[in-house]
């Protein structure tokens, strides 16, 4: 179960560092192969946000390449079979926050559900 655990934990992790990576993000294709179809954010600006509108936002540029997003302490945990929660530190060009994300695996891949950011000093 540990492995099996471990595997899921690593998979999520890998998905959501890709959804952060500028060259991902700015492809609407490969953003969208990362969310559940019934994917929601609150976000940091207290917006809410679905697929539909965040693949606009993230296939506009909304992360400078030469500016990547810098993540820290990222730890995950299986909550149930095929349901990993992840929560990180974000730090996008200074506006920083506490980050958690809901990953479900699905016939196609692992896909964020659910994400949300919170803003910290």
């Amino acid at each position: 179960m540990a492995d099996e655990s471990e595997r899921a934990v690593q998979a999520a992790i890998d998905a959501e560092l890709k959804l952060l990576d500028p060259e991902v993000r700015a492809s609407r294709a490969l953003v969208s192969d990362l969310l559940d179809s019934e994917f929601i954010e609150f976000g940091a600006s207290g917006r809410r946000w679905d697929a539909t509108s965040i693949l606009a936002v993230t296939s506009a540029g909304s992360v400078d390449p030469e500016s990547p997003v810098k993540v820290s302490e990222m730890s995950g945990v299986l909550l149930a079979p095929g349901v990993v929660h992840l929560t990180y530190f974000a730090d996008n060009s200074g506006r920083r926050a506490w980050r958690s994300s809901l990953w479900r695996l699905t016939e196609t891949g692992w896909r964020m559900y659910f994400h949300q950011a919170t803003l910290t000093s």
